[in-house]
């Protein structure tokens, strides 16, 4: 099975905001990463716009037409804006994401324990499924989680990559084993309840590759701050080669 890159363009945002110049475009950086070969798009529209703003997630819908057969996913909290662009664009997947308003960055996912959590959930997944867009939830790598997650009609799993990628920053080989397995063991309990899998947060090229040969079934990963870092660097296109090199060498 074929991981898919999908790129976040995110700080592609926040970059631009810091001036009124409209530069890095978003909409252009987005392009070039398809034109390379990446096989969808990603953003994260929070409440507050320090990134991606509204006029963004319909630009970018607009792009995507021109690409048939690429991925346009939008993850956020459906409490908050998310279900609004749902409803507007009609993306090919959106990713519901447990972030508070004022969160910085995503540090966890969804708690199915809670029926309180899973009553909120359940007629929002089924609204945007109604309207023909796949629904991930994202989690963290908790196995007994995965049926629950099935049984309020998600069709696939973000796990949530950030413990793996703290292990593997601190090059200690047990820590890096006991994440991996940790991964392996949610992934396959995603599969074996029929959900698919998908993965993102702090994956990097240098993590990227041990994740992908370990833990089964990965459909996509989502990969924003890293990617746009190592854009700065390298250019997009070259960047875009290079995280599809990590997955086919996994």
């Amino acid at each position: 099975m074929k991981t898919s890159l999908s790129v976040n363009v995110n700080k592609v945002a926040l970059v631009r905001n810091t001036r009124h110049l409209g530069i890095p475009s978003v909409t252009r950086a987005a392009e070039q990463c398809l034109r390379a070969g990446a096989h969808g798009i990603t953003v994260h529209p929070r409440p507050d716009e320090r990134h991606v703003r509204g006029q963004d997630v319909h630009d970018l819908a607009e792009l995507m037409k021109q690409w048939p057969g690429r991925e346009y996913n939008i993850e956020g909290n459906p409490t908050q804006n998310l279900m609004g662009f749902i409803r507007a664009v009609k993306p090919q997947q959106c990713t519901f994401v447990p972030d508070s308003e004022d969160q910085f960055t995503s540090d966890h996912g969804w708690n199915l324990d809670d029926p309180a959590t899973c009553e909120r959930l359940a007629p929002l997944i089924s609204q945007a499924k109604a309207l023909g867009v796949r629904v991930s939830l994202f989690m963290d790598p908790l196995p007994g989680q995965m049926a629950a997650a099935r049984a309020l009609g998600a069709d696939r799993v973000e796990l949530y990559t950030e413990p793996y990628a703290a292990a593997w920053a601190t090059g200690n080989d047990t820590q890096r084993r006991e994440q991996l397995q940790r991964y392996a063991a949610a992934a396959q309990a995603a599969l074996d309840v029929g959900l698919g899998v998908n993965a993102g947060h702090d994956l990097n090229r240098e993590n990227l590759a041990p994740f992908l040969a370990e833990v089964p079934g990965v459909a996509e990963v989502s990969i924003g701050h890293a990617f746009i870092a190592d854009a700065l660097e390298l250019g997009y296109t070259a960047t875009v080669g290079e995280y599809l090199r990590c997955i086919k060498s996994a």
